[in-house]
């Protein structure tokens, strides 16, 4: 009993101190309520709307955010837009209104009080893009600087375009909501660059009073690092790129490095396209890119990829980074894409890659298999490859078109009896799907460019930007170029030829896309991998020279500037399979929960990928396969092949058994083509691997078996 009332008491003594907890925190945040109140008394010719808004704004300052007031507000029309707020969830251009009736959206535009509020927006998005380009020198991306207007004495949470309209209640918990972008010092230093391009405004708790006393300077210069020790240009950069990297990998994959904002921001005349090599930030450039061309347009935007698990995981990193414009922007593989494009038209589709397989295996059989081009290559797959990859994937429809093409990145030479019968096999599979009355996935291509040609912007989009583009057909970047056509701003291709993991190629000539002067651009910096991983995955393609889409032939050991020094190569041979796959789980069961979900196991097939699975789910590792994988942070080890882990990146990054896929690379034999294709087929494979090795940034575990068993 005497247990029972002590147990009893120690429960009323820790009620009794939650409900002093609560009484205290109640009573101190109507105190700051107050002061807040108490200061935003100051502007005067305010309407009582318009100072709860500010004081509510004051109230954020207690929990680390910063705000600039224009001192010519209000009362003025010649003031500029209102505030500008920088905290935690990034800088915020606010205009606040004193409007009787809640904004409507209309036709994209603000409509209040029976007139048009187009002026108010205009005023708003320039000065957005004046603080856009002040914090660009900091690093910043624009999707983080938001322009917002906020309405006295209204009750509204809507966006018009990028506009961002909050009444007097939604805008706090609004802003206390976002997403932390920034430290507290990153906050203290665009506050105080951001007080130096705009000298009109000024901190209301007096805090920029030493600051306000120096002159101004322009928005065009760089922030002043000098003696006074405000803020360090190049620790920030540091700091934030050290904050990325510590954070789970769904945030560094986002990271957007200073230098690459500029071609993020970049005014392209017509079609551009950005490359470099494995680590560079091409993704992301294309994801920034994506997000700002969103905010600058009426239009949505398409975010193209070949690999169908790929637009989940963009999609979700998209919304985290810029979510105002998330609903703007489709992502989507390109198949998938076409069938919905033609479905919405009324083109029937009869996509059947089982039936289409079978037509191909009868063709091969009674057309292919006792042909000459048995003496070339035995293997039903590579002609396959040359009627998916050559014939139909650049939309050839005659023989003598195919008997003068220049078969790009395909290596055996074939004169011409082996393309007539090439063409003999190509005809005998079109009879055999045409009995089945079914399509291939190249078909659903070439029925979507028929139907686009000619229209240009008929799409709805105002701009396409293609990610992996070097494992697209030619029909298929035909067809996406037919949707913007040439118009600025319109198609943007981001890719790397060193990184094409399918047969075949192209030329963007051959595509009609003229990319010209700045409108190509080359990253060279690897933000990624450090120079043991980079070393380690170019050494398997030093020799393998590639041509790229814009006709380029480059050097497999290529030049790159390394920014990052901290990854490593761990290397396990082991005697016996057994010995091999225990190492792995010792490795993975070694992990942290947080290192484990910034880890991928990759393989090079879905055999291999089952094997793994089974045993690391005995092992108790639990697992998330790469086809399901959506982005967002899950504590699982992340497991799939080599081909869905293009785009993505690990921290650890484990390949088991890593060369027992490559083929023996034959060398020359008297020239004889069916070397050739053998050579073909182990380039592809090392190019596959090279794309597995340079997703690691902290660790690449090779695994190997150097015994039977």
């Amino acid at each position: 009993m005497a247990a029972g009332s002590a147990a009893s008491g120690s429960a009323g003594g820790s009620a009794s101190r939650r409900a002093q907890e609560a009484r205290t925190q109640e009573r101190l945040l109507r105190e700051a309520w107050r002061s807040a109140r108490q200061q935003a008394e100051r502007w005067e010719a305010a309407s009582e709307g318009e100072r709860r808004i500010a004081a509510q704004l004051l109230m954020l300052t207690e929990r680390g955010w910063r705000l600039l007031v224009d001192r010519r507000w209000p009362g003025t029309r010649a003031a500029n837009v209102d505030m500008l707020l920088i905290g935690p969830g990034g800088v915020f251009v606010i205009d606040v209104k004193n409007w009787r009736a809640a904004p409507e959206p209309s036709c994209g535009r603000l409509r209040a009080g029976g007139f048009s509020r187009d002026e108010h927006r205009r005023k708003l998005l320039a000065v957005t893009k004046t603080a856009e380009g002040a914090v660009a020198s900091l690093g910043m991306s624009p999707v983080a600087v938001r322009p917002l207007m906020a309405f006295a004495g209204q009750c509204v949470d809507d966006e018009v375009g990028r506009v961002r309209l909050l009444g007097e209640r939604e805008i706090g918990p609004a802003l206390l909501s976002e997403r932390t972008r920034l430290t507290a010092g990153a906050v203290r230093a665009l506050t105080e660059h951001l007080g130096q391009v705009f000298p009109e405004y000024e901190d209301p708790a007096g805090a920029r009073s030493a600051r306000t006393a120096r002159p101004a300077r322009p928005a065009a210069g760089p922030p002043d690092t000098g003696a006074d020790g405000l803020f360090d240009l190049d620790g920030l950069r540091e700091a934030a790129l050290d904050e990325a990297r510590r954070a789970p990998i769904e945030r560094w994959m986002t990271f957007l490095d200073p230098d690459q904002l500029a071609l993020v921001r970049r005014n392209w005349a017509g079609p551009a396209r950005i490359t470099g090599p494995a680590g560079t930030g091409k993704t992301v450039v294309g994801l920034h890119r994506a997000a700002y061309l969103a905010q600058r347009t009426n239009g949505r935007v398409l975010y193209v990829t070949f690999a169908n698990n790929l637009p989940r995981v963009q999609a979700t990193f998209l919304a985290t980074m810029a979510p105002a414009v998330a609903d703007q922007v489709d992502f989507r593989s390109l198949h998938s894409w076409a069938q919905e494009y033609l479905h919405a038209r009324g083109v029937p589709v009869h996509l059947h890659g089982g039936k289409a397989e079978t037509a191909f295996s009868l063709a091969w059989k009674h057309v292919g298999r006792d042909s000459c081009l048995a003496e070339i290559d035995p293997l039903s797959r590579y002609w396959k490859d040359e009627i998916d990859y050559v014939i139909k994937g650049r939309g050839i429809t005659s023989f003598e078109e195919y008997a003068a093409l220049a078969r790009r990145r395909r290596r055996a030479s074939l004169r011409r009896p082996h393309r007539q019968a090439v063409w003999d096999l190509y005809e005998a599979y079109e009879a055999q799907r045409g009995e089945r009355a079914v399509h291939d996935f190249n078909d659903v291509l070439s029925l979507a460019l028929a139907e686009a040609s000619g229209r240009t912007g008929h799409s709805g989009y105002a701009a396409v930007v293609v990610d992996e583009v070097q494992d697209l057909t030619l029909v298929g970047v035909r067809l996406l170029h037919a949707l913007v056509g040439d118009s600025p701003n319109g198609l943007l291709l981001v890719g790397d030829g060193q990184q094409a993991v399918y047969p075949g190629g192209f030329r963007l000539s051959d595509a009609g896309i003229d990319i010209r002067g700045d409108r190509g651009q080359v990253l060279r910096a690897n933000y990624r991998n450090s120079k043991e991983i980079v070393d380690t995955a170019l050494s398997l393609v030093a020799e393998d020279a590639f041509e790229d889409i814009d006709g380029q032939r480059t050097s497999g050991r290529r030049d790159v500037d390394l920014t990052y020094h901290h990854g490593q190569v761990q290397r396990a041979a082991l005697p016996t399979r057994a010995a091999h796959d225990e190492a792995l789980l010792a490795a993975l069961l070694a992990l942290t929960p947080q290192e484990l979900a910034d880890s991928a196991v990759l393989c090079p097939s879905k055999h291999a990928i089952e094997c793994y699975r089974r045993l690391l789910t005995r092992a108790g590792i639990r697992v998330c396969l790469l086809e399901q994988y959506d982005g967002h942070p899950v504590e699982a080890v992340k497991l799939g092949s080599y081909r869905r882990a293009k785009g993505l990146e690990f921290k650890r990054v484990y390949l088991p058994r890593y060369e027992a896929h490559l083929p023996a690379d034959t060398k020359p034999d008297d020239g004889a083509a069916a070397t050739e294709t053998a050579r073909e087929r182990a380039e592809l494979a090392r190019s596959q691997l090279f794309v597995a090795m340079t997703r690691a940034r902290d660790v690449l575990w090779l695994g190997s078996v150097t015994g039977v068993g």
